[in-house]
């Protein structure tokens, strides 16, 4: 080392030296004794000299600490210390006290920092990625996740998958379908490519790509993602990654049709959230729980475990994902005949933010793709299924860039209501407003269901060549089965 940084390095060993003596009451003599001189010490602790690796060790041993403390200024204490306050940070989290949480990993973020920690320093950063998922902060949960990358930048790639994850989870969430796509997908090409077939990594990447390939239409990547997925949990030892599998696998197999399966799926997740005490990862079991019972129309315990999961995300201020489980409560309270209260529940989710403008008629398709799950001839359920992307929400409500698929959906109940009622002028706003919402998001089941609804209205109004314009942006959006924007499917890991 040379230069101002050699010279600033060595006036700091020497000032380490110089505390460590003193707080153990040691002449410069003593300390020196007997392969080394006082005036050595001296001129060392001094900073005008870099000592050998040899005058080190000796050092080190008669200071009784480590030879690592004595060059670093990092004690092993620090790095249990730091360890021990990431589980308790962790452990708030899990238990849904995500500001408390928030606090916890700050403290440590800074302390490792200062220490020059940057392993506890990148779990900090992680930790502090979740928290803002957690609240609906996605900009800051983004730049968390992205400060983890650039800090573990020089690390083999499995290190850096779980903040790549998070930054996809973060997209998704804001309606950036395609983008969250290619993030898990180049991450996973990348793992296959060099030969890092970590179980783990892959474990992460696949379970988190099952939403975006359902909302997109991707169904047979879903599907396909789910299996790899299953297929590598014996390799992993994770209760909770492995109960956030189960409740992926389940997404696939609703749209498939297969509920009991789905119901038996997430029971596993639920179990397993159980044991671990993981307070929000329970409740959008509860929630998903209420999705199939929706789907078997089972509507007296849809909605009991759509309320369940919507009061343990509320008393723990997980707005996010709150109004996310409110847009589909009120699909089910539509469904038993009690619009006035799903209105009730949807109005202030767009009133406290302008809704898009209108729009009169569907635009052209730029890139077919294929339908999701709940499409033209489902029961008329929420936009997605639990875990989709969709609300971003807090206090200021859902936009256009903060929960475009679920603004959507309310956007697309309203419309039912009003439909239902004979208000056809309103029908018509709520079914354009969310055409307009769905249309940046690239959720192409959504959309054809969407089209069709509108091209219903607007032949049963005699506007018969509006009308045929919604049903060919529909049927754009309905492409043959298999066919994606996406490109390439990702290479698969040998199994």
């Amino acid at each position: 080392m040379t230069g101002a940084a050699g010279a600033e390095s060595t006036a700091e060993l020497g000032r380490r030296v110089l505390r460590l003596r003193t707080e153990r009451g040691f002449t410069q003599r003593q300390l020196a004794e007997p392969a080394y001189t006082a005036a050595y010490v001296s001129t060392l602790e001094a900073g005008k000299v870099r000592p050998s690796e040899a005058a080190l060790r000796h050092l080190a041993d008669r200071l009784g600490v480590s030879y690592e403390e004595l060059t670093t200024g990092r004690s092993p204490r620090d790095a249990t210390r730091l360890r021990a306050a990431l589980t308790d940070a962790r452990r708030a989290l899990a238990t849904g006290a995500a500001e408390d949480a928030t606090g916890l990993f700050e403290e440590v973020r800074d302390e490792a920092e200062r220490l020059g920690f940057a392993e506890e320093r990148s779990a900090a950063l992680l930790g502090l990625g979740d928290c803002a998922l957690e609240t609906g902060e996605l900009t800051l949960a983004r730049d968390h996740f992205e400060d983890v990358e650039r800090l573990l930048a020089g690390e083999p790639l499995p290190r850096r998958i779980p903040a790549i994850r998070g930054r996809a989870v973060a997209h998704l969430l804001a309606g950036e379908l395609r983008y969250s796509c290619y993030l898990l997908e180049s991450a996973i090409d990348e793992l296959n490519a060099s030969g890092l077939h970590d179980p783990y990594a892959l474990l992460l990447l696949y379970t988190a790509a099952i939403a975006p390939y359902m909302d997109m239409g991707a169904h047979a990547r879903a599907v396909r993602a789910a299996e790899l997925a299953l297929a590598l949990a014996p390799s992993v030892d994770d209760p909770g990654l492995i109960a956030r599998m189960h409740r992926g696998v389940a997404r696939t197999l609703i749209a498939e049709g297969r509920t009991a399966e789905a119901d038996a799926s997430l029971a596993k997740a639920q179990e397993l959230y159980e044991q671990l005490r993981i307070h929000t990862d329970l409740a959008h079991c509860h929630w998903m729980r209420g999705y199939v019972h929706a789907q078997d129309g089972n509507l007296e315990r849809a909605e009991r475990e759509l309320r369940t999961a919507r009061d343990m995300l509320a008393s723990k201020r997980a707005a996010l994902f709150t109004v996310q489980v409110e847009v589909e409560l009120a699909d089910v309270l539509r469904r038993r005949g009690r619009t006035a209260e799903a209105e009730a529940l949807l109005l202030p989710l767009l009133a406290r933010s302008p809704a898009p403008e209108p729009v009169n008629a569907p635009g052209p398709v730029e890139t077919p793709e294929p339908a999701t799950a709940t499409g033209p001839g489902a029961a008329p359920g929420p936009m997605t299924a639990p875990g989709g992307p969709g609300a971003t929400a807090d206090e200021a409500g859902l936009t256009a860039e903060r929960g475009a698929v679920h603004a959507g959906g309310a956007h697309r109940l309203l419309g039912l209501i009003a439909d239902e009622r004979g208000d056809v002028e309103a029908a018509e706003e709520h079914y354009c407003a969310a055409l307009s919402l769905l249309e940046r998001t690239g959720a192409a089941g959504d959309l054809a269901d969407l089209c069709r609804l509108l091209g219903d209205l607007l032949r049963r109004e005699g506007r018969l060549e509006a009308a045929m314009d919604a049903y060919r942006t529909g049927l754009g959006h309905r492409a043959a089965p298999g066919t994606t924007t996406l490109g390439p499917a990702p290479a698969e890991p040998p199994m």
